[in-house]
């Protein structure tokens, strides 16, 4: 049998009945519509937490208080809520542990911020002059913190763009404004570059302010609440790692490193959980929706073994003029094969719809990607095979006298 002969008589054969055959391909579009959207927001949401990750800094670690055991109790304070880290750690850290290129301590805390009878409610860090270029904060306007301001303990305010709308309004230049934070002046001196981020992890929601005068005007506190550092290459990470643990065990007089009143974060092996994280709910939502694909399976099935029997006459009288059993078993197959393509298709553009959808009325991040449509068309052809295959034997093994005589 040609080639074209088998393509025009699929095309005969599917457009006998447009309902039916319409109502079968509903089956695969929704099925592998649903993969590919499923897909799109697992690998669209894996890349968003990549991004924010990786916008808090490269060859990253983050040092914080906590997991400080409490005297005469078998019981540790949770992480963050001990105070054990000051300015001298930091400055020893740089001084002292080889491979680091940088160190920035860090202070945070929810204040309330004023100006010109605009007021808003944001997080303001307290940091130092190498805490811009270590978190990758470029600045729009303006200036950033310097080291004098630190030295100085300058009532300056570098504020995210956020804080800088709610304060003095959209395209508003605040350099050289006056804000109060806490009922303290600071004078604005620079605008940072947006970040984004929602919630509390929104970066561009901030003030920046030195951290010396951070711990002595608004938090009255000499410790601080993290020690971000940043490593010169990646491969020295976990030499850094051990190093800076060593260094504050000694520092802190602890012995025993179980008993350490500081945790260590390595931003490289958080990207890592995070994306194992994510690639295991991909690959959940995407069972699912592949539910739906196994229904439409059986609807292409079900379709077929109506067309062997409605067309057991014609299977007949082609064995009886010398049609193999191969060309009758290739042409059902082919079928088959032919209505999972076109749902196929069609689901993959109703998949890309649905993620457009999602990331324009519900805000979720999506990314369609090739692996996704690869796999979309790989599974419908998979499909036509597996289900088409039962009754395209069972149409090639009909006795051609029976078949004939069939009613």
């Amino acid at each position: 049998m040609k080639f074209s002969d088998l393509v025009q008589e699929t095309y005969s054969a599917i457009s006998a009945n447009k309902t039916r055959t319409a109502l079968t391909i509903l089956g695969i579009i929704i099925g592998i519509g649903s993969v590919v959207a499923m897909i799109s927001v697992g690998e669209g949401v894996k890349q968003q937490i990549e991004s924010n990750i990786e916008s808090m800094g490269s060859n990253l670690i983050m040092v914080t208080p906590g997991f400080q055991r409490i005297v005469g109790s078998q019981a540790r304070s949770y992480r963050g809520s001990a105070q054990s880290l000051t300015l001298d750690d930091a400055e020893a850290i740089e001084k002292e542990v080889p491979n680091v290129k940088a160190v920035a301590p860090e202070s945070l805390g929810r204040f309330q911020i004023t100006a010109k009878g605009s007021n808003t409610n944001c997080t303001v860090y307290g940091v130092g002059a190498s805490y811009f270029q270590i978190k990758n904060i470029g600045v729009e306007k303006g200036v950033s913190i310097s080291q004098q301001n630190v030295q100085r303990l300058s009532k300056v305010v570098v504020l995210g763009p956020t804080t800088a709308e709610d304060l003095f309004g959209k395209n508003a230049n605040p350099i050289g404004q006056t804000i109060k934070i806490n009922k303290i002046s600071f004078t604005v001196i620079g605008v940072a570059e947006s970040k984004g981020g929602a919630g509390l992890l929104n970066q561009d929601d901030a003030a920046y302010v030195p951290i010396t005068t951070f711990q002595q005007f608004l938090s009255g506190d000499e410790h601080v609440s993290v020690i971000n550092i940043q490593v010169q290459d990646q491969k020295w990470m976990s030499y850094v790692q051990d190093g800076v643990t060593n260094l504050l065990l000694k520092r802190h007089h602890i012995k025993n490193p179980e008993e350490a009143d500081f945790s260590l974060i390595n931003l490289t092996d958080v990207i890592e959980i995070s994306t194992s994280i994510t690639n295991m709910l991909t690959i959940f939502l995407a069972s699912i929706a592949g539910i739906s694909l196994l229904v439409g399976g059986i609807g292409i099935m079900n379709m077929m073994l109506t067309n062997v029997t409605e067309r057991t006459r014609e299977i007949g009288l082609r064995k009886a003029i010398g049609a193999k059993s191969k060309e009758i078993t290739l042409q059902f197959l082919f079928e088959s094969i032919m209505l999972t393509f076109i749902g196929g298709v069609l689901g993959i553009i109703l998949g890309w719809l649905l993620s457009i959808g999602m990331a324009h009325f519900v805000g979720i991040a999506t990314k369609i990607s090739l692996y996704s449509i690869f796999l979309a068309v790989g599974v419908s052809a998979a499909i036509g095979i597996a289900f088409g295959y039962y009754p395209a034997k069972r149409a090639a093994a009909l006795n051609p006298i029976d078949a004939l005589r069939y009613e």
